[in-house]
């Protein structure tokens, strides 16, 4: 089975912004997902927790996923 894909994805060092993008009855709508990666032994998990450090970069990512959701409703 594949994985759904982002369809916009930005990065950051260990911080990720993913646009997903979604149909239904009443349209297209976006949703924004972000993240930090962070290894656990062996294993690279994800959360959704950030330290103090990490905001600066959040927020980088979080006006790119918004500009290019503007961007993609404009060109409707």
């Amino acid at each position: 089975m594949e994985k759904n894909k982002p369809a916009y994805e930005a990065r950051i060092g260990k911080i990720r912004a993913a646009v997903w993008k979604n149909q239904g009855k009443k349209g297209v709508w976006y949703n924004v997902t972000i993240t930090r990666s962070y290894l656990d032994g062996k294993e690279w998990k994800d959360t959704s927790n950030f330290r103090p450090d990490d905001l600066f970069a959040l927020a980088k990512l979080a006006d790119r996923a918004h500009t290019w959701c503007l961007e993609q409703r404009n060109a409707e």
